[in-house]
């Protein structure tokens, strides 16, 4: 009877295995994908609470969450080296605490996570080309003893959405250094018309820019899109 329960198990975790094989390969969205492990986590392991961090730069964000935090997510992150989830990410190593997580010399409190509370606590790297690129979070209320298959398995999907995380990771860098060259010319086309317009140096356009960005407590590149607007207007209008 309980090798036929063993057999179930096992066929559920390679289904699921084959079907996040599956999403990532057709790239469902990201944060759907995280909130498919983490469904799955909670289910096999009975966790009561479950967490996704991504590594970005030398901190760890929170990318995905069950049980509390949903709007934290994208918010809160931790330094790489700080609490256990930090002591993981700078050891790349797994972290299993059958009871009394609190008075674990790495245990480190932090106001915006009322994470105290929990009695067990297991923290696992995710990986991709032998580097941690995130980490998973399990917490118990009750004291609990992760089994060898329960962190097989969650080191298995770390692995699986390890590329996917690394791939975000670039994906976001890629889309803010967009931003900023997006940002940085259409500063100089501003700047251009306010020098033509007014009979000004660079410098001085650049002044004015950065005033009407205090003043209208509106991003710099929001006044140069004005800017650029209001030009265009006036140049259509002749």
């Amino acid at each position: 009877m309980e090798l036929v329960g063993q057999n179930t198990d096992e066929t559920r975790n390679l289904e699921f295995l084959h079907d996040i094989s599956r999403r990532i390969a057709a790239a469902d969205p990201f944060h759907s994908i995280l909130r498919h492990i983490l469904d799955f986590i909670m289910d096999v392991v009975h966790c009561n609470s479950c967490f996704i961090y991504t590594l970005e730069g030398n901190r760890l964000m929170l990318r995905a969450s069950k049980n509390p935090h949903l709007d934290l997510l994208d918010r809160i992150s931790l330094k790489v080296g700080q609490g256990i989830t930090g002591w993981v990410a700078e050891h790349d190593e797994t972290v299993s605490i059958p009871c009394h997580a609190s008075k674990d010399p790495r245990f480190q409190m932090f106001n915006q996570l009322p994470e105290d509370r929990y009695e067990a606590f297991l923290s696992v790297p995710i990986r991709c080309r032998g580097q941690v690129v995130g980490i998973i979070n399990l917490q118990h209320r009750q004291p609990h003893h992760h089994t060898k298959h329960e962190i097989g398995l969650i080191s298995t999907i770390g692995f699986l959405v390890g590329a996917e995380l690394e791939l975000a990771r670039l994906e976001a860098e890629h889309a803010e250094m967009q931003r900023r060259l997006d940002t940085r010319a259409l500063m100089e086309r501003a700047k251009a018309i306010l020098q033509r317009q007014l009979q000004i140096n660079e410098q001085e356009a650049y002044f004015i820019l950065q005033k009407g960005s205090r003043q209208k407590r509106r991003s710099v590149r929001e006044i140069a899109e004005a800017i650029i607007l209001s030009d265009e207007l006036r140049m259509a209008n002749k």
